[in-house]
C-alpha cells in the first residue's frame, strides 16, 4: 500500500458537488481516503481571465502504481465530463497527483512530486490540512515549513468536504 496525496479543483458547474462526487470515486477505486482537507475558494492560476476554482485535498491508502493510478484519476475526471481545454483553463474536475509517499519520478506522463507544489497556494493550503508532516523528498521540507511563510492571497476556506 502506498500513500497518495491528491489535489482536486473545479470551476465549471457546481464544483462543491463534483469535488465531493471526486472524493467518492477516489475512495472507490483508487483507495480509502484517509484524510481531506477543507473546500477552498482560489483565485485562477496561470490563465486568471475565468471564474473563481473550488480546490482541496486527499490523502488515500492506494495499492495502484503512480502510472495507474494517474490513468485511474484521468479515467474519473472523464467520467465526470472533464472537456480537453486549454492548459490552466476552465474544467469540470481536475485531479492532480501531488506526492506518493516520498517516491521521486520523472517520467514523461508524470512527475512526483507535483512540480511547482510548493508555489501553489490552491495546493499547499489544502495539502497542509490533510497531510501537514508529509516531507519532500528532494527538498526535505515538511507541507508546514513549506507553507509556514507562504502568501496565499484568494485562498478562502468555504465549506466542508
Amino acid at each position: 500500500m502506498g500513500e497518495a496525496a491528491l489535489s482536486l479543483g473545479s470551476n465549471v458547474g457546481d464544483s462543491l458537488a463534483a469535488l465531493r462526487c471526486a472524493v467518492s470515486l477516489i475512495s472507490e477505486r483508487i483507495g480509502a481516503v484517509t484524510s481531506r482537507s477543507r473546500v477552498y475558494e482560489t483565485a485562477p492560476w496561470g490563465r486568471t481571465d475565468q471564474p473563481y476554482f473550488m480546490n482541496a485535498c486527499v490523502v488515500s491508502a492506494t495499492s495502484l502504481p503512480p502510472l495507474d493510478l494517474l490513468d485511474e484519476a484521468k479515467a474519473i475526471e472523464r467520467e465526470m465530463g472533464r472537456a480537453e481545454r486549454e492548459r490552466w483553463g476552465p474544467r469540470e474536475i481536475d485531479i492532480d497527483i501531488i506526492f506518493y509517499d516520498d517516491l521521486v519520478l520523472n517520467d514523461q506522463r508524470l512527475k512526483i512530486p507535483h512540480p511547482l507544489m510548493e508555489v501553489r497556494g490552491f495546493v499547499m493550503i489544502p495539502l497542509l490540512e490533510a497531510a501537514p508532516g508529509w516531507r519532500h523528498p528532494i527538498y526535505g521540507w515538511t507541507v508546514a515549513e513549506f507553507a509556514r511563510g507562504m502568501d496565499a492571497p484568494g485562498v478562502t476556506p468555504k465549506a466542508a468536504l
